[in-house]
């Protein structure tokens, strides 16, 4: 019920206030999806994260201003331009969404090239999950989350995949060690590594760089892409909570230590949902320390599976949210048109979209 006052009040001033302003102002009167994009942004507020080097300079040539530049990127998510210059052309010719973004005028809208570098700036700073994290904290901070779906995605790349580096093979010698022999200890796996860290610390760790995934899908085939995966928390409403991107080819499990500490960090859980893929007992073992209760499915990895309790088997098939917002970014946010490259330029990219995607539900859940 909080969260609902909250939102209603601010979309309330945002119809009773703000669109009057607007209609006045605006050469031509708003549109249905102008309005939605206007209550984006509104809760959104992107312009407040953008850091204060990326939109002053006192020496050289004045950079253009970076907070409309921010919203222009927000729009780009929540109206599906799948490129930037396609998103400087509708700025050009529409004056609404020009107006919408922070330019004044036709003039002011900076080139290209002054679109790329700001991007890059973002990117360094990572303003997308700064605005997605200041979400999360204002409208889910104090409430109660009863399930976190956890899930990972494939991310198509504009790169090519970096060339695996072999690690080299090290003779192990086999049979017992002769008498007063002292052998290394054998090295920790990650996971038990990551039980130890802290999020941050194991995110750090995990590669980012774009190469070849494969699993299969619903149907039991297999499929490849060139890329990423992009690993999301998301709660029973279709919130986004976290995300986490990776190497393609890194197994899921390897991420669901540092994200579910990360969301916890954020807010407070009951349930951890989870596939057979995570299944694995540092994971399990790591969500009953946090004071959750893991619902996993079990990976039978050859052997017959205790089948879940009638209870849990409910529960878990909660999960779907987890699958049903990975649905939505790719569809509506931008998640299949990722047209830049490097990890961070694509994180960037995916945040707008998964902003976006939080502020679109929260408009959504509170029937605004």
């Amino acid at each position: 019920m909080k969260l609902k006052a909250k939102v209603s009040w601010l979309m309330e001033t945002v119809q009773q206030s703000l669109f009057p302003h607007l209609d006045e102002c605006l050469p031509l009167p708003l549109t249905n999806p102008e309005k939605q994009l206007v209550k984006i942004l509104e809760l959104v507020q992107i312009e407040k994260y953008v850091p204060v080097s990326a939109s002053r300079q006192w020496l050289g040539r004045p950079i253009k201003e970076r907070e409309a530049l921010a919203r222009a990127f927000i729009a780009k998510a929540v109206q599906r331009y799948q490129h930037t210059s396609s998103l400087r052309h509708a700025l050009l010719s529409t004056p609404n969404l020009r107006l919408i973004c922070g330019f004044s005028k036709r003039q002011e809208v900076p080139s290209e090239s002054t679109f790329s570098r700001a991007f890059a700036e973002f990117a360094k700073v990572g303003l997308g999950t700064l605005a997605h994290d200041a979400l999360v904290s204002e409208h889910l901070g104090s409430e109660l989350i009863g399930h976190i779906s956890r899930d990972s995605t494939a991310i198509t790349g504009r790169e090519k995949p970096a060339k695996k580096v072999k690690a080299p093979k090290v003779a192990k010698k086999k049979g017992r060690p002769a008498k007063g022999e002292i052998r290394p200890p054998a090295e920790p796996k990650r996971l038990d590594q990551q039980c130890t860290q802290t999020a941050e610390e194991a995110i750090a760790q995990l590669p980012n760089v774009c190469d070849r995934g494969v699993k299969k899908n619903a149907k039991g085939y297999t499929e490849t892409w060139n890329g990423f995966k992009l690993h999301l928390d998301v709660n029973d409403c279709g919130f986004p909570l976290s995300a986490v991107l990776t190497s393609a080819s890194v197994h899921d499990s390897q991420v669901a230590i540092p994200l579910m500490k990360l969301t916890a960090s954020k807010v407070t859980s009951c349930y951890d949902l989870m596939d057979a893929a995570y299944d694995a007992s540092q994971i399990w073992e790591q969500s009953r320390e946090l004071g959750h209760v893991p619902i996993i499915d079990r990976n039978p990895r050859g052997q017959e599976v205790i089948p879940m309790a009638p209870h849990e088997a409910i529960r878990y098939n909660e999960r779907t949210a987890a699958e049903r917002c990975n649905g939505r970014l790719k569809d509506e946010f931008g998640g299949r048109s990722v047209q830049v490259r490097g990890a961070d330029k694509v994180m960037l990219h995916l945040m707008f979209g998964v902003t976006a995607l939080f502020a679109d539900q929260l408009l959504k859940v509170t029937g605004c």
